[in-house]
């Protein structure tokens, strides 16, 4: 998947800010008071220049020095007022923008969380990731830096216009002069580094990701001695991350001169032209205090353009990492679980009646399906990868939904059935064990405050998994590290094996579930795997034929259709699909 993604259109899209402001309004009181904070700031700035234009004006130029300490006073208290007004609307626009950003990030985690799994095989998890934290990270800028600080300095630049306007029309249009100059390198300034952001932005993805996969691949690259060719690979995407930064750099370092320049050539051309009218008296009502003002105004004035391309940018960003997360939340690839069914005990009856199901439209790896278990009965299902076996227990738990057919579970539909309740009375034991970095305990309970610690171990002593846990420092409480890296292979299944028969589930499903354990082990655990299918149904999906000779019946399947259904006897006699595959086995291990 290439990372790079343009940040191109509209520096303003209406329609997703529009959408933005639906988050805003469990917080419209602290918002509207961000709004009056921004506007009486807005305000506030060019008092300060107007005042000590009447200071110098009136009391410094008639000797009042009691008038002078008075101007002084009200000069003071204006500053600290207008320090409580910038400390009230940093921390309010913060506040207000991270309990968004907070509100934000659950609901789309929890729209996440209840997508169906086919929606996670298409889309890369790293994009994912990307939604959650980096987008949401940078939507926050919106309210911080962008879209509040932009009205704020437009309103700053709207009442300063006024104020300068106000004192002398002439003096407003001089100090004006080089504004059109400025406006115009900041277009240009905004346009290079809107491209050396999305150039940033591009390098820093890339080498996320790159860094992500290879840590995740260490044994791949160690095992296969290609240190050298992927540090090769890494400094060349690394060389890329640095010259898209320096070219930000150069970009800020050409602008900010040049901008000073232009401003300070604004108030040159000012004093000038002040100056001359002030002394000589050809412009009647120019002064000394109003030369000042001016030259205090245009700095006001300059300040926030020189930001204001800066802050398009950090809006246009905000903008584009809303639209990205507004469309993950519009996708609606729900399961839907209007099920109400929930019986006081399930006997544990499976039946699939004509199931045809494909991931993809059209591309069926299950074919007109038909079985049946009956409540206590161990059925096993054989058949070389990719034959549609992983596919059945898919179906069972509707992690996916079929196509076509029915699937019973003691003669109702299993859309009849709550979900919760149907996947706490299905276990299921996979060959790939996903342990989260946490403590053993939070990774048999995930949560569930249910499930107290002595059925925890009682469900342990029962897979024979006690006598590890105990040798373990903190016992249950020990932490596995990530993906369980702080156990064994075997540990790590047995772990599973007492995630799933905690809940005490009627049907129990093994999914290559000793494939990854030693025959030690698997010794250990065979009598545990007989106990835990006592009075349980049982669906066994297995590669070694050798565990499963004893099932009650085998389902063989070929290309997603079944072939033959049997017991083990009975389909070693008929010298089909099953007699090949048990052949085959046996050679191997002879």
């Amino acid at each position: 998947m290439s990372t790079k993604e343009k940040v191109t259109g509209k520096v303003v899209d209406w329609n997703v800010l529009k959408r933005l402001m639906q988050f805003i309004k469990p917080y419209k009181l602290q918002f509207f008071a961000l709004v009056a904070l921004t506007l009486l700031m807005a305000i506030l700035v060019p008092f300060r220049p107007y005042i000590i234009q009447l200071t110098l004006d009136n009391e410094i130029a008639n000797g009042d020095y009691q008038g002078l300490l008075k101007m002084i006073m009200i000069l003071l208290g204006l500053l600290i007022f207008q320090a409580i007004i910038q400390y009230l609307h940093t921390y309010l626009s913060g506040w207000v923008g991270q309990y968004i950003i907070k509100d934000i990030r659950v609901k789309l985690y929890e729209h996440l969380i209840n997508l169906r799994l086919s929606f996670f095989d298409k889309t890369p998890i790293g994009r994912l990731v990307t939604r959650v934290i980096s987008d949401i990270e940078t939507l926050s800028e919106v309210f911080s830096q962008g879209l509040a600080a932009i009205v704020g300095d437009l309103l700053q630049l709207f009442f300063i216009i006024g104020f300068m306007l106000y004192a002398d029309w002439r003096m407003a249009l001089v100090s004006l002069v080089t504004f059109p100059i400025m406006l115009f390198a900041t277009y240009v300034f905004k346009e290079k580094i809107k491209v050396s952001f999305n150039q940033v932005r591009n390098a820093v993805a890339n080498l996320n990701t790159f860094v992500q996969e290879h840590v995740t691949g260490m044994s791949i690259v160690q095992i296969f001695n290609s240190e050298k060719a992927e540090l090769k690979k890494f400094k060349k995407i690394n060389t890329e991350h640095k010259k898209a930064n320096i070219n930000s750099v150069l970009y800020y370092s050409i602008y900010f001169p040049v901008a000073e320049i232009i401003s300070a050539s604004g108030i040159g051309l000012l004093i000038w032209y002040g100056a001359k009218a002030a002394l000589h008296q050809e412009i009647t009502g120019v002064s000394i205090g109003m030369l000042i003002a001016f030259i205090m105004y245009i700095q006001l004035f300059f300040r926030p353009v020189r930001q204001i391309a800066d802050r398009f940018n950090t809006l246009q960003l905000g903008i584009v990492s809303t639209s990205r997360i507004l469309k993950l939340l519009d996708n609606k690839d729900f399961l839907v679980d209007d099920g109400k069914y929930v019986p006081n005990e399930l006997k544990g009856k499976v039946e699939f009646n004509k199931v045809w199901f494909a991931y993809e439209e059209e591309n069926y790896v299950l074919k007109n399906i038909s079985l049946q278990v009956e409540p206590g009965q161990t059925i096993a299902i054989v058949g070389a990868t990719g034959a549609g076996k992983s596919s059945i227990i898919n179906l069972l738990s509707r992690l996916y939904e079929i196509n076509k057919g029915e699937i019973l579970l003691d003669n109702k539909p299993l859309s009849a059935f709550k979900i919760a309740y149907l996947r706490q009375q299905i276990g299921v034991v996979l060959q790939d064990v996903f342990l989260f970095s946490d403590s053993i305990l939070n990774n048999i309970a995930l949560g569930n405050s249910e499930l107290t610690e002595d059925k925890i171990l009682a469900a342990a002593e029962l897979v024979g998994a006690t006598k590890f846990i105990n040798k373990l420092p903190g016992g249950l409480g020990y932490n596995v590290l990530e993906r369980g890296a702080g156990l064994s292979v075997g540990q790590r299944q047995l772990i599973s094996f007492v995630r799933a028969m905690v809940y005490n589930p009627k049907i129990l499903v093994l999914d290559e579930a000793t494939s990854s354990i030693d025959s030690e082990t698997e010794e250990m655990i065979q009598k545990a795997i007989a106990r835990m299918m006592k009075g349980r149904t049982s669906i066994i999906i297995a590669h070694r034929l050798s565990t499963i000779q004893n099932a009650d019946k085998i389902i063989v399947l070929d290309k997603g259709e079944i072939k033959e259904v049997g017991n083990h006897d009975d389909l070693i006699q008929k010298n089909g699909f099953y007699a090949q595959l048990h052949s085959m086995q046996y050679k191997a291990v002879v």
